[in-house]
């Protein structure tokens, strides 16, 4: 199979590596022609993952136009802002027949779209997956075990990205829920992003555990709303998706959110991580989204209003603490007291 990769971050990369590993042949572009350069030269990605030597069958290239034609497979890693201007300008490249896999976990700010939707206004008739769950771009390409959960309409189609993946070290499962999938990728990275805020603050274990539990609730309503199935939630890109990016320093959001909790500014943090953080971007959509839907999203209002409007992170958590009582079930359950 031709399989080819735009983006080479440090997501592309180690997804490259996977598929390399299988024993495909693999071209990958970046708008960057001097990052490209300097793969092909060194056959590393030291500006994204230093240390970490590329197999032979990955071929760097800064023609899009030859990386993307005659393609059975294209994986696009790039931040999921800069989805509509890749298939703007590129697009034309990519057959009906392409299987598109997106690796990207957000929402575009403005339209509100999922990454799904807005291939499909360039794209409508090609095959797609969201592959997505608890990964980091390090561990992957160091070759650590990781869990991958491919999300597609098409039961073919998510069992074709489930075999090119699955590796002695990467497994993959199959799911038809893509709304779920996009929406548990795109929203952890917000509660995430609160999570850094609160250690950064050096709030404790009891504070975090809090935040993912209600967090995931947050998300649970949204995905319900739209379409999502609740066991999506509870699974790899739901919960296990939320653990790892609340808890790694490898987590851009986490960085960013303990460089804000410990006084930064938003474009402080953002700089001083040096990468894209999802999340940023995540939060206005999120928030804009439930607004829409009138919808109650308490977490996800108060780092709005921290990141978006200059709100201190100390008041933001006290207005979380001092809401109005509830029951912790009665959003999803009929439990009465005997």
């Amino acid at each position: 199979m031709k399989i080819s990769f735009i983006g080479a971050g440090s997501w592309g990369t180690a997804l490259s590596i996977v598929v390399a590993d299988n024993g495909h042949d693999i071209k990958i572009w970046d708008r960057e022609p001097e990052h490209i350069k300097a793969m092909q030269e060194t056959r590393r990605n030291d500006k994204y993952l230093g240390g970490v030597v590329l197999p032979d069958n990955i071929e760097p290239t800064s023609d899009v136009k030859y990386c993307l034609e005659g393609a059975d497979v294209l994986v696009i890693a790039v931040a999921s802002q800069a989805y509509r201007a890749v298939m703007t300008s590129h697009g034309k490249y990519i057959s009906d027949k392409t299987v598109i896999v997106n690796v990207a976990k957000g929402i575009e700010n403005g339209t509100l779209l999922r990454i799904s939707e807005v291939i499909a206004e360039f794209k409508p008739n090609n095959p797609f997956v969201c592959l997505s769950g608890p990964s980091h771009a390090e561990e992957v390409s160091h070759r650590l075990p990781t869990t991958l959960v491919s999300a597609s309409k098409s039961k073919e189609t998510a069992e074709l990205v489930q075999d090119l993946f699955s590796t002695n070290y990467l497994r993959v499962y199959t799911n038809p829920d893509v709304v779920g999938v996009e929406l548990g990728g795109a929203l952890k990275n917000i509660i995430a992003l609160a999570a850094g805020i609160t250690d950064g603050m050096g709030f404790g274990d009891n504070a975090k555990a809090a935040l993912m539990t209600r967090g995931i609730r947050e998300i649970t309503r949204l995905g319900l709303l739209l379409g999502a199935k609740v066991e999506t939630f509870t699974g790899l890109t739901g919960v296990g998706d939320l653990i790892v990016t609340c808890t790694s320093m490898h987590s851009r959001n986490r960085r960013c959110g303990i460089l804000i909790g410990e006084g930064l500014t938003r474009k402080e943090a953002q700089d001083k991580v040096g990468m894209v953080v999802e999340g940023i971007y995540a939060t206005k959509a999120a928030y804009d989204l439930a607004k829409k839907l009138d919808v109650e999203m308490p977490i996800i209002d108060q780092l709005y209003y921290v990141l978006y409007e200059d709100a201190d992170a100390k008041d933001a958590v006290k207005n979380l603490m001092l809401r109005s009582r509830k029951h912790e079930m009665e959003e999803v359950s009929n439990i009465v007291w005997e």
